[in-house]
């Protein structure tokens, strides 16, 4: 399945070892990853601005990004969608990346529920929406 994790959950996934941590370690045993530039942009200047992460462990981390996640290019002219208009080329990267699913924590984003073929999802409800797919194959 070709998934994207949210901006929140990648950072979650690397500051902390709980339920984001182990969605993204799953994601990329069994999935397809997909990510874009913005999202790659505002993962490393949350852990660098509002996390203080060293230089080092930034690099790491667009290290791994990089080579776990195919890397989409948005469109140039991205569609209004969401409520915060911020989370518009969150949702972009999936429906470019063609995704199954877009995991976030994102409340702007989760109240959409499912766009153009790519299903929200949050962080808690995961692993109930991957034993669903599993289930309808």
């Amino acid at each position: 399945m070709r998934i994207l994790l949210d901006t929140n959950v990648l950072i979650a996934a690397f500051i902390s070892h709980g339920s984001c941590h182990e969605i993204f370690e799953h994601c990329v045993r069994h999935h397809r990853m997909v990510t874009s530039e913005f999202v790659l942009n505002e993962v490393r200047d949350n852990l660098a601005f509002k996390f203080k992460v060293e230089e080092r462990f930034l690099n790491q981390v667009a290290d791994l990004l990089h080579s776990s996640a195919e890397l989409v290019v948005l469109p140039p002219d991205i569609p209004r969608v969401c409520r915060d208009p911020n989370d518009d080329p969150i949702l972009e990267t999936a429906v470019s990346g063609r995704c199954r699913c877009l995991v976030t924590g994102d409340r702007d984003l989760l109240v959409l529920k499912k766009h153009e073929g790519v299903s929200l999802v949050s962080p808690a409800d995961f692993w109930a929406y991957e034993a669903g797919v599993v289930d309808q194959g």
